[in-house]
């Protein structure tokens, strides 16, 4: 598994630069987890202490919960955290592996990514434009601004992407 540390053995400049700034995201979206963890202890408390649990914070809590996930996996990305199955990739030369990389993220992950994203527009248009917020009355009003998210999040995973396609073909034109 290539590390961060890995890309500085193998600098690729512009890939470089993709991933620090992913980064820098990343750990500024990591403090929504502290966000998440603050709500759910006070639902708990207000639900097993107080018997009355508030719509609200439960609706928080699925929204930092998403924002959470949907850019960590840009993060993952860069970093290489993200799941592979590694039965055959595992054992092959490096020189392969970013060949078969390539080939997945030109033919698979970007198309894949492109679908989202581009549907996801009219999705949080419609959203914004209707003002959409919770179906319950004590929910949580602007329901765009989670909608939002999703091609917000999907840019960054297409930036990642991007980062990891360039390292891999310049890599693999050094012969490194």
């Amino acid at each position: 598994m290539q590390s961060h540390h890995q890309h500085q053995e193998h600098p690729v400049f512009v890939a470089d630069c993709i991933d620090a700034f992913i980064r820098k995201i990343g750990h500024l979206i990591a403090w929504v987890y502290v966000a998440l963890i603050l709500v759910i202890i006070t639902q708990v408390f207000l639900r097993k202490g107080l018997s009355s649990g508030l719509i609200i914070l439960e609706e928080l809590q699925w929204h930092l919960y998403a924002v959470g996930v949907m850019f960590g996996m840009s993060y993952a990305q860069i970093n290489n955290a993200h799941v592979r199955v590694d039965l055959i990739y595992g054992g092959l030369r490096i020189r392969t592996k970013r060949i078969i990389d390539v080939l997945g993220i030109l033919i698979l992950v970007l198309p894949f990514i492109a679908v989202i994203f581009i549907h996801s527009l009219d999705f949080v248009a419609d959203s914004w434009r209707i003002n959409e917020s919770s179906d319950s009355p004590s929910g949580l009003p602007w329901r765009w601004a989670i909608k939002s998210v999703i091609p917000l999040s999907f840019g960054m995973l297409a930036l990642a992407v991007i980062s990891r396609l360039i390292r891999d073909v310049v890599l693999l034109f050094r012969g490194e």
